[in-house]
């Protein structure tokens, strides 16, 4: 049997959606798969073509990832606050960093530097690790000269949004890992349990309880179709996947649906509003526009409803209205955020204002994360009880109506 063909190195170039030309680098398993992931990602890729071998350096490498970029962001300040030149403290972390992409991509944006492209330029040609907030801030910083300053705070700020990423899915992950175990424990007593109690009550020769006749019955269906409920499973979890990677309709959807789910929605919707004020804050800190500031935070909500209440900001406040009346005008901010928008707006000290919102709800998705797990260990051990339990019972329920004959 062939061997899975292995993902490679992509150069490319495209243009985004603002038409200007940008360049970068994606591994994949062929050149119609990364143009796809670039579409993905807003970019119109115009030359797609392998990385040469010369060029690798190190091998293969893991993905880059949020956290990547967030220790690199703070060692980079770290380093320029302690005096070390910009393309000095480019080398030093990228000669010392572990994994061979990540090595890669800052050498390559030292070389971008060398060349005499300034930071913004050389981080803009790489959308898929730095993106546009990243991008505005670091110009921002450049700009007024404090850019080991926007450097920590872009560590700061990433830092933040990840843990609050990792304590849902943290939240998420403990449900849905117990009950894929549940399902695999039901699974090997229906198929093997359950049919060697089967052949021992037909030599009973007598009717069985209902709940005995009920879960024979299932045992003989599982036995019988596993292989299809199995395929069916894997296809729906494939198609689901797909079409949130693909669809942007069914991806808008879910986003909307998740906010309106018990308890859980009213997690995210806190996630989303620390989010934004935490964005809005660093934007402000650098000196960023507010217009402007709006398209970031509005990518950085991370749902569809708080993007498209953003966009509707922006619009708004384009036309001199204050942003506490255009919060308003959405119906999405609850009437503290908005008071402390305000305060900040008559006080001239709206970052710090924002900050002390992002702390709040922060601590919010925290303590509600915390409630959410202790609320779903027993019912989750509840609900083992009840499956687990009534199969038990269901098998044993023929030898104890034949002990209460004898």
């Amino acid at each position: 049997m062939a061997a899975a063909k292995q993902a490679v190195m992509f150069v490319w170039e495209g243009k985004d959606k603002q038409g200007k030309l940008v360049k970068g680098e994606m591994s994949g398993k062929s050149d119609a798969l990364v143009k796809a992931q670039l579409r993905r990602q807003g970019i119109n890729p115009l030359k797609v073509k392998k990385k040469p071998k010369s060029l690798l350096g190190g091998g293969g490498g893991k993905k880059i990832t949020p956290k990547d970029i967030t220790i690199f962001s703070r060692q980079l300040a770290t380093m320029m606050s302690s005096g070390v030149p910009l393309v000095q403290s480019f080398e030093i972390i990228g000669r010392g960093h572990e994994n061979a992409r990540m090595q890669d991509l800052i050498l390559g944006v030292k070389a971008d530097v060398e060349a005499g492209n300034s930071l913004t330029e050389s981080l803009r040609k790489r959308p898929l690790q730095f993106n546009e907030l990243y991008c505005n801030l670091v110009e921002a910083g450049e700009h007024a000269g404090i850019l080991e300053a926007i450097l920590h705070k872009l560590a700061t700020y990433m830092e933040k949004t990840e843990y609050l990423k990792s304590k849902i899915k943290a939240a998420l992950f403990y449900p849905a890992a117990v009950i894929v175990v549940a399902g695999i424990v039901v699974t090997i007593l229906m198929i093997f349990v359950i049919p060697q109690f089967s052949e021992l009550f037909g030599s009973f020769g007598a009717d069985l309880p209902a709940l005995t006749q009920m879960l024979i019955d299932m045992s003989n269906f599982f036995v019988q179709w596993w292989w299809a409920m199995f395929a069916a499973i894997i296809g729906t979890v494939f198609a689901f996947l797909e079409l949130h990677k693909r669809s942007i309709p069914f991806a808008h959807f879910l986003d909307r649906m998740s906010l309106k789910i018990p308890i859980i929605g009213n997690v995210l919707e806190k996630s989303a509003i620390a989010r934004f004020a935490r964005t809005l804050e660093t934007m402000f800190a650098a000196g960023t526009p507010l217009v402007e500031s709006m398209n970031s935070v509005a990518g950085a909500c991370g749902n569809i409803i708080f993007y498209d209440a953003c966009i509707k900001i922006r619009d708004e406040i384009s036309t001199g209205t204050q942003l506490q009346a255009s919060m308003r005008e959405t119906g999405l901010f609850p009437n503290m955020v908005i008071q402390m928008v305000a305060i900040g707006e008559e006080s001239g000290s709206i970052d710090t204002m924002l900050g002390k919102v992002a702390d709040w709800y922060e601590q919010e998705v925290d303590d509600a994360v915390e409630a959410l797990t202790s609320l779903l260990e027993p019912a989750i051990m509840a609900f083992l009880g009840v499956v687990i339990g009534g199969i038990v019972i269901g098998m044993y329920l023929p030898i104890f109506k034949m002990g209460a004959v004898v």
